[in-house]
C-alpha cells in the first residue's frame, strides 16, 4: 500500500524559519535584445532551470488574460526576469523555453505552458511540473512552493500577496516584484535539487 503524506497546513509553516531568498544583487531585469541574450549565453551554462510565469491580473469572468507578462529563469546563482514587451526580447524567451535538454522546473505549469504556447507561438520543452514528483511520493494534494520549501527545507516561503495581484504588464516593475518573481523561479529550483540530489 502506498503511503498517503498530508501537506503541512498554513499554521505549521507559519512557525518555520524564513527561506534564504535571492536579493536584488542576483537578480537580472531582462527588457532588451543585449539583455536576452547575456541571460541566454549565462543559461545554457547550467543543464536545469528553475522556471515560472506572472500574468496581470484579471478580475472579471470576461477578461481573458493576456499573458504571460513576465517570464522568470533561476539557476542557484542568479535569477532572469525577462519582460515581453520587446519582440526581440520575447523571441529569445521563446527560444529558450523551446530548447530541448535544459529542464524547465517549477509549479503548476499546465496553464503557464498554454499561454506561452498562445502569445510565445512555442511549445516550452522539458518541463518538469514539480508536483508531479510529490504525487509520486505520496502526496495527496497539490504542493505548491510553500508546501515543497516547508517539507523539504523546514523553511518558511515567504509569498507577498500584493505583489502576486500586482500589475506584472507595467513597463516597469518594482523591486518588490522582481525579488517575488525571481525567487518563484529560484525556489522550484532549490526543490528541484533537493528531490534529485546529486
Amino acid at each position: 500500500m502506498t503511503t498517503r503524506y498530508s501537506t503541512p497546513s498554513k499554521e505549521e509553516i507559519a512557525l518555520l524559519p524564513e527561506f534564504d531568498r535571492l536579493g536584488p544583487e542576483r537578480i537580472a531585469l531582462v527588457a532588451t535584445k543585449a539583455q536576452a541574450r547575456e541571460a541566454d549565453a549565462a543559461l545554457r551554462d547550467t543543464e536545469v532551470w528553475g522556471f515560472d510565469t506572472e500574468s496581470k491580473p484579471t478580475f472579471f469572468k470576461e477578461q481573458v488574460s493576456e499573458g504571460p507578462h513576465i517570464v522568470q529563469l533561476s539557476t542557484l546563482d542568479r535569477a532572469w526576469v525577462f519582460q515581453l514587451h520587446d519582440p526581440d526580447c520575447s523571441a529569445i524567451v521563446a527560444q529558450l523555453l523551446a530548447l530541448p535538454g535544459f529542464t524547465k522546473a517549477g509549479f503548476g505549469l499546465g496553464d503557464d505552458r498554454k499561454r506561452i504556447a498562445a502569445k510565445l507561438a512555442v511549445q516550452a520543452q522539458d518541463v518538469l511540473d514539480l508536483n508531479s514528483i510529490f504525487h509520486q511520493r505520496g502526496y495527496r494534494k497539490d504542493m505548491g512552493v510553500k508546501g515543497a520549501v516547508a517539507v523539504l527545507f523546514q523553511q518558511r516561503f515567504i509569498k507577498s500577496k500584493k505583489a502576486t495581484t500586482s500589475n506584472w504588464a507595467a513597463p516597469n516593475l518594482s523591486q518588490s516584484q522582481l525579488i517575488y518573481a525571481a525567487n518563484d523561479a529560484y525556489a522550484a529550483l532549490r526543490v528541484f535539487h533537493a528531490l534529485n540530489p546529486d
